[in-house]
């Protein structure tokens, strides 16, 4: 069975809140995901010019994948990263096929019922460009360090995290894991977004919205493996090319 070391994924910062690496994962077969490659996070734009100069630094941030809805890009920016030259900011919104956003503020009035399952497979459906656009980004060892965001880092952050672990050979059951650690923040993560226009409202943590529950993801990817033979191959059937499905794999694996 496997025990995350969860501890050494974490990456504490002043005023962003749920950062971890997505390395030293197990891979299906043998190896791990590499530390230092990627990372997952919720929306960053409080950071401290501390918090940046880690971010620059250690955590070496090259390329910010934003996958936030254009309206709450415009609305909350990016604080002290707006205009840095170090950083590549990219916006790939993932969001549903419908006119109707999937932003937290507006999933609210659900209150303390809401279907996630339904909601990551809208997501998923509605987000090709940006998935596929993503991982292709995550490939390219010129633009690491990447690290990925919505707002609070749970799901559309989620989804992305479940498409890219599966495509490289993370069990289901550790990214389920992976996952449920956002819960361990999740009381700091609404307090943040609820002080913000965007996000006024949310319903108590671990309800509605603010759910976490690592079946969820157990049940996203068993219907992709079911009706896509997974990740990696929805991802080439959205339009990434073998080549490119390689190269994630041998960037985000270590073998060793």
């Amino acid at each position: 069975m496997f025990t995350d070391n969860a501890q050494q994924r974490w990456v504490d910062f002043a005023e962003i809140d749920n950062v971890r690496d997505l390395g030293g994962l197990p891979i299906i077969g043998g190896g791990t995901t590499r530390f230092g490659v990627v990372y997952r996070a919720s929306t960053p734009q409080h950071l401290t010019e501390d918090d940046l100069g880690r971010l620059i630094g250690p955590v070496g941030l090259r390329t910010l994948i934003d996958l936030r809805n254009p309206d709450e890009v415009l609305r909350e920016g990016y604080g002290r990263l707006s205009g840095n030259a170090a950083v590549r900011m990219v916006n790939l919104p993932v969001r549903k096929s419908s006119a109707v956003a999937a932003t937290p503020a507006e999933l609210v009035p659900d209150g303390r019922q809401y279907d996630l399952f339904a909601l990551y497979r809208e997501l998923l459906s509605g987000s090709g460009e940006s998935i596929v656009t993503a991982a292709r980004i995550i490939a390219d060892s010129e633009r690491h360090s990447v690290v990925f965001h919505c707002a609070a880092g749970k799901d559309r952050t989620g989804v992305l995290a479940a498409m890219v672990l599966d495509a490289v050979g993370v069990p289901a059951e550790v990214i389920a894991a992976d996952y449920a650690l956002t819960g361990e923040r999740l009381e700091r993560i609404r307090q943040r977004l609820d002080a913000l226009p965007s996000y006024h409202g949310l319903p108590p943590v671990r309800t509605g919205i603010l759910a976490v529950d690592p079946d969820v993801i157990m049940r996203f990817l068993d219907e992709l493996h079911t009706t896509q033979g997974g990740a990696g191959e929805w991802l080439c059937a959205h339009g990434l090319s073998g080549a490119e499905l390689a190269q994630l794999r041998k960037v985000l694996v270590d073998a060793d």
